[in-house]
């Protein structure tokens, strides 16, 4: 599994591990996940560099449209994954 590493303005490098990518109407997405076996935290990433840019820009996907629509995605190209979010654990 692909292990990658962000860093955030001014902040210490945070690592994760790349379950999956996706392109979407023109944006990419990745599947992270800070443990690389077993049940863990997952987000959605997308990349909002510009055209042209040579380093990848990614934030949170907040909107929850286009978090269902992602979600949707990486559970169907990932059989043992399913996303439940925050306000919906028990």
């Amino acid at each position: 599994m692909e292990k990658i590493s962000f860093i955030p303005d001014g902040e210490e490098a945070i690592e994760f591990y790349v379950l999956e990518q996706t392109r979407l109407g023109g944006t990419d997405y990745l599947l992270v996940t800070d443990k690389e076996d077993g049940d863990a935290d997952a987000l959605i990433l997308k990349d909002t560099a510009k055209d042209g840019e040579t380093e990848s820009i990614y934030e949170i996907v907040s909107d929850d449209k286009e978090l269902q629509a992602v979600a949707a995605i990486f559970e169907d190209m990932l059989e043992d994954v399913e996303f439940i979010a925050e306000n919906e654990e028990s």
